[in-house]
């Protein structure tokens, strides 16, 4: 039988905390995860192996009988020895210093997708046990099941007034809301909607990493929006009225006679909301772009002809 290195397979110290295990592990779940990778049998592979690590070192009993065998299997490597012959006996479940396992129906998976190896069964037993202290659970508690992550992409007008997406779970249809003001990478929970105790206990929970898709003309800065809009030179030298954009439709703003290009307008509660608070809405910030006709008609050169002279006149 081969042996497993755990910290290896999720890229941590021996001696790393249970918080440092669990963020590596996340990292790669969202690397791995066959929602990610499609139809990559090598990512799908790596994923049971982060799920089994992560199974092992984030439970106290389960990682300090693994760091034993580590031990002695480091140990036997160190002194030369083939590593065909190590004495598997005295740690494998039912073994003389391991635990008698007995069960009844087909090993958990993880994620629904595949089993546990025959290194886990082999030093852990099936762990498929249904009730905590049952015969199928050989350190007498049940585990909570894996949290999982999934990626959740929705455009900006969602992201002002909320959402709701219909995930395929197991099987099942789940609803689910996001609320207004999410950003790119804030998470919505879903309790109790992630992957299976193996043990029996109560299930994981379900993230959805939000991405906000870009917008064509509005930009986002926290709970502001920011545009650019475009006035002709006569409405900015003489003022006037021009339409703006924004996510419930377009708005008018009042132009002042001899507004400069670079001039910004802030237009209150049209930004984004707070996401704790609904109700409480950011602005939005428009900046004037002065555009100069390309070509003009012989009067409207004339007039501006005559405007210059004067500008040289009055001088």
């Amino acid at each position: 039988m081969e042996y497993k290195d755990y910290y290896e397979i999720l890229g941590v110290d021996r001696n790393a905390s249970e918080k440092e295990i669990k963020r590596a592990y996340r990292r790669l779940a969202r690397e791995l995860h066959p929602d990610v990778n499609p139809g990559d049998e090598q990512a799908e592979e790596k994923f049971k192996e982060i799920n089994e690590a992560h199974e092992v070192l984030s439970d106290t009993e389960k990682r300090a009988r693994y760091d034993q065998l580590g031990a002695n299997w480091q140990q036997w490597q160190r002194q030369g020895r083939d590593p065909g012959n190590f004495d598997w006996s005295q740690w494998t479940a039912g073994g003389p210093n391991g635990v008698r396992v007995e069960w009844d129906g087909n090993l958990g998976d993880l994620f629904g997708g595949g089993g546990f190896s025959d290194f886990f069964r082999s030093i852990f037993g099936s762990m498929a046990g249904r009730q905590a202290g049952g015969a199928g659970n050989p350190f007498g508690r049940t585990s909570r099941g894996q949290d999982m992550e999934a990626t959740v992409e929705i455009t900006l007008q969602e992201a002002l007034q909320g959402a709701t997406r219909l995930l395929e779970r197991d099987g099942r249809q789940i609803r689910v809301k996001i609320p207004p003001g999410a950003r790119s990478g804030s998470k919505v929970r879903v309790a109790g909607k992630g992957g299976a105790s193996p043990t029996g206990g109560p299930p994981g929970d379900l993230y959805l990493a939000i991405t906000v898709k870009p917008h064509p003309i509005l930009k986002r800065e926290g709970q502001n929006l920011r545009c650019n809009v475009d006035v002709d030179v006569y409405t900015a030298v003489l003022g006037g009225q021009v339409r703006v954009p924004t996510l419930n439709g377009d708005v008018s703003l009042t132009i002042p006679a001899g507004t400069s290009s670079g001039k910004t307008f802030r237009l209150r509660g049209k930004g984004m909301p707070n996401p704790r608070k609904p109700k409480q809405l950011g602005d939005l910030l428009v900046t004037i772009q002065i555009t100069v006709p390309k070509k003009l008609g012989s009067r409207e050169r004339e007039l501006f002809q005559e405007l210059a002279q004067l500008k040289e006149n009055d001088a």
